[in-house]
């Protein structure tokens, strides 16, 4: 069986979900599909179709929606808006976490410990409460811990033949 070596650390997104139960999502994964942004818009609808599958369940942290909508908010398009949230509100399989006031102080621990953000800070704290154990995200400045490991969509990839790739028929 000849081919190309995989690059390493590359993973398919079959072997995520045999790893991760559950995973968390950055928003930015949700916006490439949404705005079918090459190349990662195939990882992220086939990551999208797993969950949607059942093959490993997600959360999102609710700050992803505010994420999500800011773009059509900032154009003007109140419909876009609304299809953006619904589109991922419906996603079965697919968990909009609420920020508590525990995964808060989480946050802010997390924020000053790794040098991150506020919003990412939320995101990681809601994935380790949610009981995800890899996040996805294309964000480098966001790293791991032994409780999360941090999956970036430049290291998935599709398997020729794989049953959440978009383009397998």
């Amino acid at each position: 069986m000849g081919g190309a070596a995989r690059p390493t650390g590359t993973v398919t997104v079959a072997e995520l979900c045999q790893r991760h139960r559950r995973i968390g999502l950055d928003t930015n994964v949700l916006v490439y599909v949404l705005e079918d942004v090459t190349p990662y818009a195939a990882i992220g609808q086939a990551i999208v179709n797993a969950i949607e599958a059942r093959h490993v369940s997600a959360v999102l942290a609710s700050i992803g929606l505010a994420e999500l909508a800011t773009g059509p908010v900032q154009s003007g398009d109140a419909a876009l808006v609304e299809r953006y949230v619904d589109e991922f509100r419906s996603v079965s399989g697919l968990v909009i976490a609420p920020l508590s006031a525990e995964i808060a102080v989480d946050a802010a621990i997390m924020r000053d410990s790794r040098r991150i953000g506020l919003a990412d800070a939320i995101h990681l704290a809601i994935a380790r409460a949610s009981g995800a154990t890899a996040f996805v995200t294309n964000d480098r400045q966001i790293r791991g811990s032994p409780r999360l490991e941090i999956i970036y969509l430049d290291d998935l990839e599709l398997a020729a033949v794989h049953p959440f790739d978009v383009n397998a028929s």
